[in-house]
């Protein structure tokens, strides 16, 4: 049997009962996806249950303010999907009704939405016969065809694409497209389960021995690492926040004063700092209490985070003009970055101790 034939068989015995398979509208599709595109499974399907509560429709997110969707959001990372879902949103009502393009062209330029979302609806949502190439789609078929390109380059994203755009089978490509992800999900993961597989006769990678090589990828640029310093303000019941803005990590979410250092810096150093004397007087604060978190790793960057707890009199000037006094109570409420997050929830199982 060939490879679409063999996939099928066993997508249809084994394939994976997940929320959003319920759903076939582009709205729901489009949640999905974006939400799964660096998210497990398991983490998903509360997030994506979530999300479709407090936006069921693509004119609720639409009409939401940015800081409900970014707190709705709040966890999963990437906060820029989360924005461009947002600005999608407003694109669809505003240019097209209401309702996604159906046309995989159309669908890559609304924001947020590329070659693989689009063939993704596409294919879910509109039956359209066009293959949805994830990570998953990628490693069974460099697997199974023993193509040593690396999967990262824009030569393998054509090459694959064309591949399996001539693997689909007529008329039912969403069975196709979620047989890969699924597949490669429970039995060609990075580390195949070679021994159930019903592939191995005919895989080349396993016939050849390679299948701990492939896919092939593209050595790794090294991460920027950065050193954050955190001022958590304690100024009677209130403390101090303002929102991220330019070209950064977190756009849009709120944190307490940050210094950044160009390497590791005590509190002894931090306080000689012009950024610091800036925020505080130093001669009316008093230093409660030091966190240092554990290094956060993004996609490119490693950030070692300091929290420091700091007690203050007397505002400084900066503090009263670009930060946001708010209640400590009320900090919940806005949307922050996972590191945040933690520490908050660090301090609050503290307090409650």
């Amino acid at each position: 049997m060939d490879f679409t034939t063999l996939l099928l068989a066993w997508f249809r015995d084994n394939q994976r009962e997940l929320p959003w398979k319920e759903y076939n509208d582009a709205y729901s599709v489009w949640v999905s996806e974006i939400i799964l595109q660096q998210t497990r499974v398991q983490q998903g399907k509360m997030y994506f249950n979530r999300f479709l509560e407090t936006f069921p429709t693509i004119e609720h997110l639409a009409e939401a303010p940015e800081d409900q969707v970014l707190k709705t959001w709040q966890g999963l990372g990437y906060y820029s999907r989360a924005r461009n879902m947002h600005k999608t949103a407003k694109k669809v009502m505003r240019e097209y009704g209401g309702s996604f393009p159906k046309n995989t062209d159309l669908l890559q330029k609304l924001d947020g939405i590329g070659p693989y979302t689009a063939a993704a609806i596409g294919s879910f949502a509109f039956g359209l016969p066009v293959a949805a190439l994830d990570g998953n789609g990628y490693r069974i078929l460099a697997r199974y065809f023993g193509v040593d390109i690396p999967v990262d380059s824009s030569e393998a994203k054509r090459s694959f694409a064309n591949l399996a755009q001539s693997l689909l089978p007529a008329g039912d490509s969403a069975s196709f497209n979620q047989a890969l992800m699924d597949f490669g999900s429970l039995i060609c993961t990075p580390r195949p389960l070679c021994s159930i597989c019903p592939m191995v006769q005919t895989c080349s990678a396993y016939l050849d021995g390679q299948t701990e090589r492939l896919p092939v990828k593209k050595e790794k640029t090294t991460a920027k690492t950065r050193y954050f310093h955190y001022l958590d303000i304690e100024y009677g019941n209130a403390t101090f926040i303002r929102q991220r803005n330019g070209n950064d990590i977190w756009k849009g979410l709120y944190e307490f004063p940050l210094i950044e250092t160009s390497c590791p810096a005590g509190y002894p150093d931090l306080i000689k700092t012009e950024d610091f004397q800036k925020i505080l007087d130093l001669s009316s604060i008093t230093l409660i209490n030091i966190y240092r978190s554990k290094p956060h790793k993004l996609s490119h960057q490693t950030i070692y985070p300091v929290f420091y707890r700091i007690r203050s009199q007397k505002p400084g000037p900066i503090l009263q003009t670009e930060y946001l006094e708010i209640n400590r109570n009320n900090l919940s409420r806005y949307a922050v970055s996972r590191l945040i997050e933690k520490y908050m929830d660090f301090f609050n199982n503290f307090a409650g101790l």
